[in-house]
């Protein structure tokens, strides 16, 4: 008998629609016509044990029993679940043949091979498990994964990866959260102090960006504006570059801050003769932007929409799970594999004969186009989320589940538009031993563009006036303009997980920045919802509209803790550890040993941390159970009697 373990119902509720008939439904798994089964977890069935797992001391929290560190690791049954487990005991031991269904990802991987160790099976039948690798739960596509099984072995270093980031995130939680919880006590405050290994940079993120915002303090700069003149009569403006003999006069940033120097040199151009030193005109192009991996899908909902990165995962899940119109949602991955493409005619002529603006935008899409999305070797289990061949039934979905399919398909779609082609043109004018830019663009085709940016439609087709080298110029004009710094931007959705995922542009130390890749984040794509939603829950981060702050509890927090735990640093420098671990190029044992040296550095640190800022909570009132009430009236009752 072949037994498949998908990682939830609605997973193993698509398998069973592929395999042969009848479907004999029993509790909690579904017998199918060949006489194999499949069943499933709900999610992580298993968890890390408690501390006083390991020891009973470890019930009360003492500074004294850290770190806590166990030699030997233990997972535990979820209540909720331990009949699903029992279950799935059963028919593990049955069965001839395990097929692995967990979500094409590290957790999905994890949570399917965790049962299968904890179950002990024996390493002649564990060699022999195959892994079933589902992005699409439409019923062509679920049969053709079917017909697609690899070695589950293959996956090994995925599910590695994924236990070393659990344990890491145990150790690192329940170390310094007893620790920094314990000193804050000692300090009058009466709660605890959550820190993780993800949540805490996050929080110091927002923290940083509230304080260089408090802190800012702006100041003027100045920019001179030449308006040219070409014999036959034609005008453009054009910027002064300053030279370096400038730069005693400037900012951090290259701007003029001395007035006086911007007069002058406004004053001295004016009605003088000029020459262009230099003049080019090239024609450029851009490609379209690839599919959605999730982060990204979240960046642009945010922006698009004002929808937070948790309500985006739950929206993708829906029409993942529920609707079946979307691929695997919870996508690291913007490429897509080359067998793709031959559904991709399908896929455009489906969305063509879909409601506006949908059917237009597909019938304008060139399905033999191929662009550098399909590339097998950025593909790994899964890939970046498109439409599925199912068509939507629209008046099923509500509104945010609309937009969300709508930015998915149009997102597709760009993959079969001409690239955005414009025309580039620059001209350099020295007057007065000063150099003058013109820069501008114009359109050629929009390609892509006119789908996913209708905005860009509406801009001007102005251009420059075609000159050489050497050609001769008036300016008839200049004019000083007067511009004053701005202080940096408040995170919001869109940013803060831009942030997220893209931390190599947060870290300070130069070693480790040069170990980050662009992609490389804080969090995973599955994640990074939870830990923003984490943090507004513990009250460390607040709203002001579409604007995230730190609470005066986050900041308070920040403040107090040791700079590499509220730093991006080192926890980015470790989910490139992990990243590499599914690649073989990281060990589980390297990764852990570092983490273990800095956890005890940091608990050490954490002994002397005094909290004097921390807002006072106050314990809650305590209130007699019913039960204690009724005893405690009893006993009064029977006092009074006597």
């Amino acid at each position: 008998m072949n037994l498949y373990i998908a990682e939830k119902p609605s997973l193993a509720k698509a398998i069973v629609a592929a395999l042969p008939k009848p479907h004999k439904k029993q509790k909690g798994y579904i017998e199918v016509g060949n006489g194999d089964i499949v069943s499933w977890c709900i999610g992580h069935i298993l968890e890390q044990a408690k501390p006083q797992a390991y020891d009973s001391k470890y019930q009360k929290w003492h500074f004294e029993h850290l770190p806590i560190e166990p030699q030997v690791w233990q997972l535990v049954p979820k209540s909720a679940s331990k009949a699903q487990l029992s279950i799935l005991t059963k028919l593990i031991k049955k069965a001839s043949t395990i097929i692995h269904a967990g979500d094409p990802d590290r957790e999905g991987q994890l949570l399917v091979d965790e049962v299968i160790d904890y179950v002990k099976v024996p390493s002649a039948k564990k060699a022999k498990i195959q892994r079933l690798l589902i992005n699409d739960l439409n019923l062509q596509a679920v049969k053709k994964s079917l017909n697609n099984l690899q070695p589950n072995q293959n996956f090994v270093p995925l599910s590695v990866s994924a236990l070393a980031r659990a344990r890491a995130d145990w150790l690192y939680g329940i170390n310094l959260t007893r620790a920094l919880t314990i000193r804050g006590q000692k300090s009058g405050f009466n709660s605890v102090l959550s820190v993780g290994r993800v949540q805490t940079p996050v929080l110091g993120l927002v923290v940083e960006r509230d304080k260089q915002i408090e802190d800012f303090t702006p100041h003027d700069y100045f920019d001179v504006k030449a308006t040219l003149q070409t014999d036959s009569r034609e005008s453009f403006d054009a910027k002064w570059i300053p030279s370096e003999a400038c730069e005693p006069h400037m900012d951090e940033e290259q701007r003029i801050i001395n007035k006086a120097l911007a007069e002058h040199v406004k004053k001295r151009i004016t009605q003088q003769p000029g020459a262009v030193v230099h003049a080019e005109q090239k024609k450029k192009k851009q490609v379209a932007p690839l599919p959605y991996n999730l982060s990204a899908l979240q960046i642009d909902a945010a922006k698009r929409f004002s929808m937070n990165a948790k309500l985006v995962l739950d929206i993708c899940q829906s029409l993942y799970e529920k609707h079946q119109i979307i691929t695997y949602p919870r996508s690291d991955c913007r490429y897509l594999p080359t067998s793709q493409f031959s559904e991709a005619t399908s896929i455009i002529k489906m969305l063509a004969n879909n409601d506006e603006p949908l059917a237009s935008a597909a019938k304008k899409a060139d399905s033999t186009r191929k662009s550098r999305a399909w590339n097998n070797q950025k593909v790994g289990a899964h890939h970046a989320i498109i439409p599925t061949l199912k068509k939507p039934q629209f008046e099923r979905l509500n509104t945010f589940e609309k937009n969300i399919y709508q930015l998915v398909s149009q997102q597709y779609l760009a993959q079969f538009y001409m690239d955005y082609q414009y025309i580039e043109q620059i001209i350099d004018t020295e007057i007065e031993g000063g150099l003058f830019r013109a820069k501008c663009s114009s359109t050629v085709e929009a390609g892509w563009k006119t789908l996913l940016a209708p905005k860009h439609q509406e801009e001007s087709g102005a251009t420059l006036p075609q000159l050489n080298k050497g050609d001769k110029l008036f300016c008839s004009a200049a004019q000083l303009i007067e511009k004053q710094t701005q202080p940096p931007k408040a995170f919001n959705d869109a940013t803060l997980l831009a942030a997220m995922t893209n931390i190599a542009k947060f870290v300070r130390d130069p070693d480790i920045k040069k170990q980050l890749k662009e992609t490389d984040g804080l969090g995973t794509e599955a994640t990074r919802a939870g830990i923003i939603d984490l943090l507004f829950k513990r009250n460390y981060l607040v709203r002001q509209g579409k604007q995230i702050h730190a609470s005066p509890l986050g900041k308070s927090f920040v403040e107090a803790l040791p700079l590499s735990t509220t730093q991006p640093d080192m926890t980015a420098h470790w989910e490139s550890s992990l990243n590499l671990m599914t690649q073989k190029k990281c060990s589980y044992q390297a990764f852990m040993n570092e983490l273990s040296q800095h956890l005890n550095l940091l608990i050490n640190t954490a002994a002397n941390i005094q909290f004097t800022d921390l807002p006072k909570v106050d314990k809650p009132a305590y209130k007699k159970s019913r039960r204690r009430k009724a005893t405690y009236a009893n006993k009064k009752k029977t006092t009074k009697q006597a």
